[in-house]
């Protein structure tokens, strides 16, 4: 399995990624704030793991 996330859209991904585990993780009694946060740790990992699912249906490369 190939990488497919890099760059900017890596750092665009982690910088999202935390600011919506912090919102998530402030509003955590809420539906909406453990929404984010799943959402959160989903955009946080990708960047991690360099490898989104998303930009392979799309056929997106960020690597290069």
């Amino acid at each position: 399995m190939n990488p497919n996330v890099g760059g900017v859209d890596r750092l665009l991904r982690v910088v999202v990624g935390i600011a919506l585990l912090t919102f998530g993780y402030r509003n955590r009694d809420r539906t909406l704030g453990t929404l984010a946060f799943v959402a959160g740790s989903d955009v946080f990992a990708t960047a991690i793991i360099q490898r989104c699912p998303a930009n392979e249906l799309l056929a997106l490369d960020t690597c290069r």
